[in-house]
């Protein structure tokens, strides 16, 4: 608060205050007072008049010029009213009171979001996991009656069972903090394991998959980087080339330890490559092969956000795509 803003906002108090002052003064002007008296009177009143302005003055800027600083210091602003004092004059008091009361009922309501929110994720949870069980075992039949057909009906199996691992991640996905554990994992072994889990696909698609440099440590959670890697394996599945080839591999920087995982598969175009992260985002390729939801990108730059992770995407059409997973070094992600 300055000066010149409480002025203005006080200017009806102030000239009612000098209409005041001109009709005591022409009243004792006409009453025929001595005109020193009538100065010394009216030089009284004013000085009443400012110090009253300049005391609320002093009492509104110091406070609100607390409020002000404590919400520039507040990562969570709404948490505002739960750390200022209640001021000692009316109008604030009665802002105060307001911000306390609308507050409180915001806070209501986000409880009750959370509670619902939290009872469908233990609802996708559950459902996953039950809708497991007849996969599993559709899974087993196929096995053993291969044939055409049941070769035909287990590859939509499998692209269920990728959709059914997307919804229970995605359920997850808003609350990973909860969820996950850092700790320092081997790169090689997280991605051994996503190539192993999707090496059915990979062999019946006949892609070829190189590793190398991979003898990196780094701190993050095996679980959620090893499921952010079957989807950039699935993607490279998915729109494959002719001699379909797969590499993964790593580079270390000074402060940070890069994953690569490149395809030579169709690749996307110039003008799809800055929206392949957004939600929902097919792109042509999505239009031209119908195989993509929009999702699997998405949740792997929301997971990579969770998990303190940069994910980046550079492709040409026709050529392939790589997409880098940036790992600070260190425990610095920990901290974060």
């Amino acid at each position: 608060m300055n000066l010149k803003d409480f002025l203005k906002d006080r200017a009806d108090f102030i000239a009612i205050q000098a209409g005041a002052l001109l009709l005591i003064g022409f009243i004792l002007y006409l009453v025929d007072f001595n005109i020193y008296i009538n100065l010394f009177v009216l030089e009284i009143c004013l000085l009443a008049d400012v110090g009253v302005l300049a005391l609320e003055f002093v009492r509104k800027c110091r406070y609100y010029d607390d409020v002000l600083s404590k919400l520039d210091g507040l990562d969570k602003k709404y948490l505002l009213s739960e750390i200022i004092g209640k001021p000692g004059f009316l109008d604030g008091a009665i802002l105060y009171e307001t911000l306390r009361e609308t507050n409180k009922d915001m806070n209501d309501e986000i409880a009750k979001y959370r509670a619902a929110s939290q009872e469908y994720r233990e609802y996708i949870e559950t459902w996953v996991h039950e809708v497991k069980t007849p996969i599993a075992s559709s899974k087993l039949i196929i096995e053993n009656n291969k044939n055409s057909v049941t070769q035909s009906i287990g590859e939509e199996i499998s692209k269920i069972e990728l959709f059914v691992e997307q919804a229970l991640f995605y359920s997850r996905s808003n609350s990973v903090e909860k969820d996950y554990i850092i700790k320092e994992i081997s790169l090689r072994d997280v991605v051994n394991g996503a190539v192993k889990r999707n090496a059915k696909e990979l062999i019946n698609n006949h892609v070829n998959v190189e590793l190398h440099d991979l003898d990196y440590d780094v701190f993050c959670d095996a679980k959620w980087v090893g499921f952010i890697l079957e989807q950039l394996i699935v993607n490279a599945v998915k729109y494959r080339g002719k001699q379909p080839r797969v590499t993964v591999f790593a580079e270390e920087h000074p402060n940070n330890i890069c994953l690569y995982v490149r395809d030579n598969g169709i690749g996307i175009s110039e003008k799809d490559v800055p929206r392949v992260f957004d939600k929902g985002f097919t792109g042509e390729n999505g239009r031209i092969y119908g195989a993509s939801t929009g999702i699997g990108l998405y949740l792997c730059r929301k997971l990579c956000g969770k998990l303190g992770l940069k994910i980046s995407l550079t492709s040409v059409l026709g050529q392939g795509t790589t997409i880098e997973i940036v790992f600070p070094k260190g425990k610095m992600m920990m901290l974060s």
